[in-house]
């Protein structure tokens, strides 16, 4: 299993404890990780991403959400993704990389360019220790990131979805997000591993500023 050092997502391997059902559908179907039956479900159910939308993927390594945004938004969209790694294996016309630590990204690079977006996902994990404490706490700082990128880049209306884990700082997350958006909502998809504390914050209709 391979994470970069603050941000990004996990490459999934064979031949190991990882190798689920949902990573061996990834390869059948021929999509970059696992990951993106989590989006694909969050997606159905809430209809986050549409055609001719402009989508920014923060921590888009190894690139499977922005993959299946690009599916989604269709050739009038923008795929804008940002990681430290880049997608290797992500092309396409409409997708635009920014290869930088998020923790001190300036999204004023994409809206000087792109204009704001419609929706920002947000995937972002940090490198974990081990120790509990340690991690929340860094995954809620790449949460608040998430959280002020969603803040300047987002267009009045647009649409939030974020990573974040089970217990108190979500209850508190969620009330912070509350104060940007109409409308907040904790979901866990069936694909997040039996065990996790991993859910996800969808935030709708962002408040004028």
């Amino acid at each position: 299993m391979q994470r970069v050092d603050i941000c990004g997502r996990n490459s999934q391997m064979r031949g190991n404890r990882w190798d689920d059902h949902y990573a061996r559908r990834a390869r059948k179907e021929h999509r970059l990780a696992r990951s993106v039956y989590k989006l694909e479900e969050m997606d159905r159910k809430f209809r986050l991403i549409r055609p001719a939308l402009r989508v920014l993927d923060l921590g888009c390594y190894p690139g499977s959400w922005s993959q299946y945004a690009l599916m989604r938004v269709g050739p009038k969209g923008y795929v804008l993704g940002v990681d430290q790694m880049r997608p290797d294996r992500l092309e396409a016309p409409n997708f635009a990389f920014f290869q930088a630590d998020i923790l001190h990204w300036d999204p004023s690079q994409l809206t000087d360019r792109w204009g704001p977006v419609d929706v920002v996902l947000s995937d972002l994990a940090p490198k974990t220790t081990g120790n509990r404490s340690t991690d929340a706490a860094r995954s809620m700082q790449l949460c608040r990131k998430a959280l002020e990128v969603a803040t300047s880049a987002l267009r009045k209306g647009g649409d939030f979805l974020c990573k974040i884990f089970e217990g108190e700082e979500s209850v508190a997350f969620r009330q912070e997000a509350g104060l940007l958006f109409r409308r907040t909502r904790l979901f866990k998809p069936a694909a997040v591993r039996k065990g996790s504390r991993e859910i996800y914050l969808i935030g709708w209709g962002k408040r004028s500023a």
